[in-house]
């Protein structure tokens, strides 16, 4: 028998498990102690025999989780990592500081002429005066801008597909 069919087979095992033990009449400690001493041996059992891939692991913990939490009595959306994840390359914390501390920067320079219009013709707001959304909506307009110009660079630098900056 193949390891991929094994685990598959545990991850029904688990399933079937954890449905069992969610409908017994036990408090929800008791079947967190009985997932822990019982379902979590049994399964790390199979793990350790077999050659099950990381997705199949990954789907067992997801569902012991969601048990755990409802025994628990936790709400869905408590998380003990209050930051958003959004990928490898790109960190929102990381991005909003560094635009806010670029729009300071564009608040100290002050307003800088870019066209034939003549001098204060267009009125630029400062974000020390703005509040609430309109400051976010300043912050976000910014990291557009700012996404869109290294997209522009990177297109540049590349030969064929850059021709268009041209």
């Amino acid at each position: 028998m193949k390891d991929t069919r094994r685990g598959s087979e545990t991850l029904e095992l688990a399933s079937e498990s954890l449905l069992a033990i969610n409908k017994c009449g036990l408090q929800g400690k008791f079947k967190i102690w009985y997932l822990q001493f019982m379902l979590i041996s049994q399964n790390l059992w199979q793990l350790l025999v077999y050659d099950i891939c990381s997705s199949t692991v990954e789907a067992i913990e997801a569902r012991i989780n969601k048990y755990t939490r409802k025994w628990l009595g936790v709400p869905p959306g408590l998380s003990d990592v209050p930051s958003l994840k959004t990928g490898r390359k790109w960190k929102v914390t990381e991005a909003v500081d560094e635009v806010k501390e670029c729009l300071k920067m564009k608040e100290i320079i002050g307003q800088t002429q870019t066209d034939r219009r003549g001098l204060r013709s267009t009125t630029a707001k400062m974000r020390s005066k703005t509040e609430g959304k309109e400051k976010r909506d300043m912050i976000i307009d910014e990291i557009r801008n700012k996404e869109d110009s290294t997209r522009v660079q990177k297109a540049a630098q590349q030969p064929q597909q850059g021709q268009w900056t041209n």
